[in-house]
């Protein structure tokens, strides 16, 4: 039996050497991690086969613990760290972050509320205030750190439904149903906001785009204004800085009127371009910005924090405030000590110490490294573009503007269809190579591949080697 003067946690030793020892394997897995497979080569169930069934009465050593990790978790995973990993927006992690997430966990702090976490509410606030003068926000807009855009977004349209429908939060939904407008292009975060909200997914009304995968203004007044006739009640339009699949760029001033004129809250999606904001030569693609009720912008995309880490800006911060800020009787308390509350502004009571990490990477990094590593994303996706417009029977499938380039292979002898499975073949192909890791597709109906730059440690060398497994794979696709 267990002698009760044992229980705890590991002994200072056993944890200061199982910490020298994670941080050497840490090192060395980023040392060579370009000298591994993207993605494993496994089954499902295979790691599940490797694991115990039933927890053991018995606890491990650390020791023991560490050889496990080391035997059985790597090789199992998806290397999204990895500099040929071009899937979705790329991802990174960065020196700096993984000090500070080791860090924050020792730290092992909630930062809800002013009292309970005076240092993190405060470098939170600093932080936020660094990252929209870098985005060239104006001081009136606010900052609230959650986990992802898709929440970021569900607190938006919050106060978008409370601004049609005053005290829904409170009183419930009534009356007619509330619309919310995005392009075809736009996130489904914005239909998964609305199924929280009791907004409803059917009432996510998608407007129509141009040629270059933006919402057509033109189309969303007329939307608007169809709805009205019909005794419905818009509520939000959400515009995009850089879209999921395209990394396209709605024109927000113009949308920005048609919402003034509309009376309806305009949020803007800009989780990955809202980087390009930090650019002056770039300045043309978040024209407009300002203007919003509210902005989600995702530092864990473009800006090399690691996940997570969404921000999300308005210039209502009371009505944020007004909606979420519940407060049980054991904190009234803390209510009088700080000029900020963060759990005020939001679902989460609980809220971990994210700003550590940002603080950490923006300070390393700085304004000016900051801008030099999208500068260089740009330059590879326009590198990668020029291998595609020169590949025999490929095409470039729309404007390359920030690190996404969509291109499809269509040589002459394939029609549409075999083209889409010979496209979608290419994807699965490289994937399962363990050269690297892109992603597919449709616009226009077609499927077409894409990559999507964020890493800090890619390269021209790796985007070559994902480009040559590409062509590599066309040679084994069927053409008739």
């Amino acid at each position: 039996m267990m002698d009760i003067a044992e229980i705890g946690d590991i002994t200072e030793q056993e944890l200061r050497a199982s910490l020298h020892r994670a941080a050497d394997w840490i090192a060395t897995f980023r040392a060579e991690l370009a000298s591994l497979p993207v993605a494993p080569s496994i089954a499902p169930g295979d790691l599940l086969a490797q694991l115990e069934t039933e927890l053991p009465a018995e606890g491990a050593s650390m020791d023991a613990l560490l050889d496990e990790f080391e035997r059985v978790i790597p090789g199992s995973l998806v290397h999204w760290s990895h500099p040929r990993f071009l899937g979705y927006f790329g991802w990174t992690t960065t020196g700096p972050g993984i000090v500070a997430e080791t860090l924050a966990a020792a730290l092992g702090l909630n930062a809800m509320t002013w009292r309970t976490a005076p240092g993190a509410t405060e470098l939170e606030t600093r932080v936020l205030e660094w990252i929209r003068t870098l985005m060239g926000l104006p001081d009136e807009f606010i900052g609230v750190v959650y986990d992802t855009a898709s929440v970021s977004t569900m607190h938006a349209l919050a106060c978008a439904r409370e601004r049609v429908v005053p005290n829904a939060g409170r009183d419930g939904l009534s009356g007619p149903p509330l619309r919310v407008y995005a392009s075809e292009q736009a996130h489904n975060s914005i239909e998964k906001g609305t199924v929280a909200l009791g907004i409803g997914s059917s009432n996510v009304v998608r407007v129509a785009c141009d040629d270059e995968f933006r919402m057509r203004p033109d189309a969303l007044a007329a939307a608007i204004e169809r709805d009205r006739a019909a005794g419905l009640r818009p509520a939000a339009v959400v515009a995009t800085i850089g879209t999921t699949s395209t990394a396209s760029s709605d024109h927000v001033s113009s949308i920005a009127d048609v919402c003034r004129d509309q009376r309806v809250w305009l949020h803007v999606d800009a989780a990955y371009g809202g980087a390009v904001a930090l650019l002056p030569e770039c300045r043309d693609l978040v024209d407009g910005l300002e203007r919003a009720d509210s902005i989600v912008f995702n530092p864990h995309k473009w800006l090399f924090v690691p996940l997570d880490f969404s921000v999300l800006f308005t210039r209502h911060p009371q009505e944020l405030r007004a909606i979420f800020s519940l407060r049980a009787e054991y904190l009234h308390g803390d209510a009088a000590r700080a000029q900020i509350d963060y759990m005020d502004y939001g679902l989460q009571l609980g809220r971990r110490f994210r700003a550590l990490k940002a603080w950490m990477v923006l300070r390393a990094f700085g304004a000016d490294g900051l801008r030099a590593r999208i500068r260089e994303h740009r330059r590879l996706a326009r590198v990668f573009r020029d291998w595609v417009l020169q590949g025999d029977g490929f095409e470039l499938a729309a404007p390359v503007e920030m690190g996404v380039v969509c291109f499809r292979w269509a040589p002459p002898a394939l029609d549409d269809a075999a083209a889409d499975r010979a496209n979608a073949a290419i994807v699965d192909a490289v994937i399962a190579s363990g050269r690297g890791y892109l992603t597919q597709t449709r616009l226009h109906g077609r499927v077409v591949m894409r990559i999507g730059l964020g890493n800090i440690l890619t390269t021209e060398a790796d985007m070559l080697e994902v480009w040559h497994a590409i062509v590599e794979c066309t040679a084994v696709q069927p053409i008739a």
